[in-house]
């Protein structure tokens, strides 16, 4: 496995926004203007991955599919972690004709050395890859969110396939459909969450596990900027362009902001997460603080 941090991209080729499976998506407003929302998304995307190199990672991109628009959301394609790739299935028909792609894509990693091993989950059993599972670094276990998109089984067998402790949280909203809409590890321990989004007993577990120092509340201003679904990398983070609460909340705790504008991607209810995928993640104590 490699050690570099490294993230995946997903070019934005056949990206638009022509369908909708959860309440962000705006296929109205992407049709007034089709060739003027692709050429902002493009630049959107040219800009994160420039703040992404700026932030310290090796970006690898790949290439789209005629009719898959949201794979330019490679956090849906996979759980990766100690060089192991555990593919996603889909819960919407839309979106799972992007599952026999992204098992390309994943299989030319592996032969380029990228990944060790690329693994499936059972028929049936719906997991939306790292937008539903993701690693906390510093606590050393997997925190998956379950409801809208992922069952509550995937957060088991995702603990089978990877020898690793999964915390699994309740989904509340339709509004918070993946995990990485509303939470967010950071690399100092702390989590950035938008509590209306989990349920009661997600929210307990969460209080249980994290010390009330290290837990940020999102607001729901901040939920509409996509500002929680954001990528970190030791003390940097990389976000849609955000709030003003959210600014002085992560800077007054040491963290620097690289904001991008990502509004052609949130008409379809993606920020910075959900449009990269870590390689590199590891669970040994040696590489972590690589790969934190």
């Amino acid at each position: 496995m490699i050690e570099t941090p490294t993230i995946l991209l997903v070019a934005p080729t056949f990206y638009d926004v022509s369908y909708s499976i959860n309440p962000w998506m705006d296929p109205a407003a992407w049709s007034r203007d089709p060739a003027g929302m692709h050429g902002r998304a493009r630049a959107s995307f040219d800009a994160l991955h420039e703040a992404l190199g700026a932030a310290g990672f090796a970006v690898e991109v790949a290439e789209g599919t005629p009719g898959q628009p949201d794979m330019v959301f490679p956090a849906n394609a996979a759980v990766v972690l100690d060089g192991k790739a555990v593919l996603a299935r889909f819960r919407y028909p839309q979106r799972r004709g992007e599952e026999a792609p992204f098992a390309a894509i994943f299989d030319g990693l592996r032969r380029r050395g990228l990944i060790d091993t690329v693994e499936t989950l059972p028929a049936g059993c719906f997991q939306e890859g790292a937008g539903d599972c993701i690693w906390d670094a510093r606590r050393g276990h997997f925190w998956a969110g379950y409801g809208p998109r992922s069952s509550r089984e995937a957060a088991d067998a995702m603990s089978r396939h990877f020898g690793q402790e999964v915390v699994a949280l309740e989904l509340a909203t339709e509004q918070s459909y993946h995990l990485d809409v509303c939470f967010c590890p950071l690399a100092g321990g702390d989590i950035l969450y938008f509590p209306p989004a989990l349920s009661d007993a997600a929210l307990a577990t969460l209080r249980a596990r994290v010390p009330a120092g290290q837990r940020i509340e999102a607001t729901a201003d901040d939920l509409r900027h996509f500002s929680v679904n954001a990528v970190n990398l030791d003390d940097q983070v990389v976000m849609t362009c955000t709030t003003p609460h959210l600014r002085h909340e992560l800077g007054r705790r040491g963290y620097r902001l690289r904001e991008v504008d990502l509004s052609p991607y949130m008409m379809s209810g993606g920020g910075a997460y959900c449009m990269t995928l870590r390689l590199d993640r590891a669970s040994t104590p040696a590489r972590r603080a690589v790969a934190a």
